[in-house]
């Protein structure tokens, strides 16, 4: 295993080892302080444990790799992550996997506002909570909620699938609950599962979109 100490070696160093042709299948990254933009950019099949807690856009861009974060981390981790799978210890504040293509992220804790903000094909698995305006203008992907989830949720969704399990603060425009279907209940236990989160598909609704705003209507003007 390959060991980088942020205590002594720049979060550039980290970067660029992770970069090109990477030699070493695992990683280690010691003393992070919540440094930002720690792990961007990987398209290698490596793992990266990062011993402590991140700063902003940890884990950006990913590809192939799967990120483990032993902490919390700040705004947008795996922002735009398109494949691999990243996972956080503790808590996320704000954007976390916004515009992500691909992939996996689980949050093991609690997700600030904006939680998957226009994903377009990522699972995002939450073992809390989350805040206002998650998954607005979600395009694709599945946004799983252990928790709570706060003021309008999914507004201006398109075909994102969101699955909560406690209560709902409130719907965003055009976000409706929907009935879960057995499809639903087994491609939403294979997403715990893999999240490794001991939750029952049984026990969560499934919200999604009532596809009224795809088309500008001029009764709904006041919705856009």
């Amino acid at each position: 295993m390959k060991t980088i100490d942020l205590s002594s070696a720049s979060v550039r160093v980290l970067n660029q080892s992770l970069h090109g042709d990477v030699q070493d299948r695992e990683w280690r990254v010691t003393h992070p302080d919540g440094k930002h933009n720690l792990a961007v950019g990987i398209n290698a099949a490596v793992s990266v444990d990062i011993e402590g807690h991140a700063g902003y856009y940890c884990a950006g861009m990913n590809q192939q790799a799967s990120v483990t974060v032993h902490g919390n981390v700040g705004v947008g981790v795996a922002e735009n992550m398109m494949s691999g799978s990243v996972r956080v210890k503790g808590s996320a504040s704000q954007a976390a996997g916004a515009t992500a293509h691909g992939g996996l992220l689980v949050i093991e804790g609690d997700a600030g506002a904006r939680c998957g903000i226009s994903m377009k094909g990522v699972d995002i698995v939450v073992g809390g909570s989350i805040g206002h305006m998650s998954c607005f203008m979600g395009q694709a992907g599945r946004l799983v909620v252990c928790g709570d989830a706060g003021d309008a949720l999914g507004d201006s969704l398109y075909e994102v699938r969101i699955y909560v399990k406690g209560s709902v603060q409130s719907l965003g425009s055009d976000c409706i609950e929907k009935a879960m279907r057995a499809e639903h209940l087994q491609e939403l236990q294979e997403l715990l599962n893999k999240a490794g989160l001991a939750h029952k598909a049984a026990d969560f609704k499934r919200y999604g979109s009532a596809r009224q705003l795809y088309n500008f209507k001029v009764d709904n003007a006041s919705a856009y």
